[in-house]
């Protein structure tokens, strides 16, 4: 589940950086699997075809993420030209077990297609994505708060 004004910013961050991969993270509260703060990464690859963070970046970044009792609940990044599947590369550079790996896939400059998976061990695995609109009441079902007179 994530809501829509992440998926939107993930998305216009693909664009502004097409035909470049864009990349970045979006930090959670630790062990909550809720993904909260994006956080836009530089791809120090600059390349249409291949994204790679930046080290001092990733490594600031970590830190920051660490200090405020969070982690990495999705990493992004997009594809320009094929669709939102995972390269053997991204399956070789999967490192944190526990995210979301989130693809954007720009190839089409009207539409964007999103996928998420799980990346263990090289082992890759789809997962379905929820749009909300507010974590707050996701669970119910809910477009609305609740009437409780």
């Amino acid at each position: 589940m994530i809501r829509r004004d992440l998926v939107d910013a993930m998305v216009a961050h693909a664009r502004r950086d097409h035909p470049d991969e864009a990349c970045g993270v979006i930090a959670g509260p630790e062990g909550s699997e809720r993904p909260e703060r994006l956080i836009e990464m530089a791809n120090a690859e600059r390349s249409p075809t291949f994204y790679r963070f930046d080290s001092g970046e990733q490594l600031r970044v970590w830190r920051e993420m660490d200090a405020s009792d969070e982690e990495p609940v999705v990493i992004y990044h997009s594809h320009t030209a094929t669709e939102a599947y995972p390269s053997r590369t991204d399956v070789s550079y999967a490192s944190e077990p526990n995210a979301h790996y989130v693809l954007v896939s720009t190839r089409d400059p009207e539409d964007h297609e999103l996928r998420s998976y799980r990346i263990v061990d090289g082992v890759v695995t789809e997962e379905p994505v929820e749009v909300v609109e507010s974590y707050m009441f996701a669970h119910t079902g809910a477009d609305e708060v609740p009437d409780c007179r």
